[in-house]
């Protein structure tokens, strides 16, 4: 009679620590199901900063963007000046002045667009004024000439480089 006692008494703490158990295992399942809502939750916030973010920067950018497109017209003056200049210590000054424009041009968050010569034209950044005929086929939808720099405020092209392209 104690064998058989004892398997109902095994039994009895057996379904006593089941009884026990159970509600610590709920418990466990709601803190890893609060857990998974709380980073969903975080990751909802992140992705609502950063748009609150981006929002942000737009709206300075575009506060900016009268002023940057002035300071583009003022380098692009300045650049003509110093290229234009037969004295030297004019063409070392119109060189400062374009030089710190394009600084506050590049602290306001714009960047200039300077293509060189031989360069591929790209028709995002730069806007074709004129095309040349050249006699070299890996020439042709190259920058031919420069006439006026342009302006980029971050991903967005806003005032295109005006060049000459061969074709």
């Amino acid at each position: 009679m104690t064998e058989g006692a004892d398997d109902v008494a095994g039994a009895e703490s057996q379904g006593g620590a089941d009884e026990v158990a159970e509600p610590f295992r709920r418990l466990d399942e709601r803190l890893e199901d609060l857990g998974r809502v709380i980073v969903r939750q975080s990751q909802s916030l992140d992705r609502l900063l950063d748009a609150e973010k981006k929002r942000s920067a737009r709206d300075a950018a575009g506060a900016d963007l009268a002023l940057l497109v002035d300071l583009l017209a003022l380098y692009g003056d300045a650049a003509g000046c110093a290229s234009a200049s037969t004295d030297a210590a004019d063409r070392a000054a119109f060189t400062a002045l374009a030089d710190g424009l394009e600084r506050v041009i590049v602290g306001r968050g714009g960047t200039l667009v300077t293509p060189r010569i031989g360069d591929d034209f790209d028709a995002v950044t730069m806007d074709a004024v004129d095309t040349r005929e050249t006699g070299a086929a890996d020439r042709s939808r190259t920058v031919a000439d420069v006439l006026r720099p342009g302006l980029n405020v971050g991903p967005r092209s806003v005032r295109p480089a005006a060049v000459v392209v061969y074709r």
